[in-house]
């Protein structure tokens, strides 16, 4: 387990931080009136911050070195 953690702290964290940004949109920003498919409920604007927060933080991965 402490190797998973490890190995993904970047996508852990990414994610983390991306769902507590989109709450923070839905409830700062968000659509009352219910027509605005991501901003209107706070679950989907959490599950879309959380992968934009992996995608963004996965970006800065370390290459693994190849035995060529």
């Amino acid at each position: 387990m402490k190797d998973f953690i490890k190995k993904n702290i970047l996508k852990i964290i990414g994610s983390v931080l991306g769902a507590g940004g989109g709450f923070a949109y839905y409830y700062f920003v968000g659509c009352t009136s219910g027509t605005c498919p991501i901003t209107s409920n706070p679950y989907i604007s959490m599950i879309y911050g959380a992968v934009l927060g992996y995608l963004l933080l996965d970006m800065f991965k370390k290459k693994e070195r190849g035995t060529n």
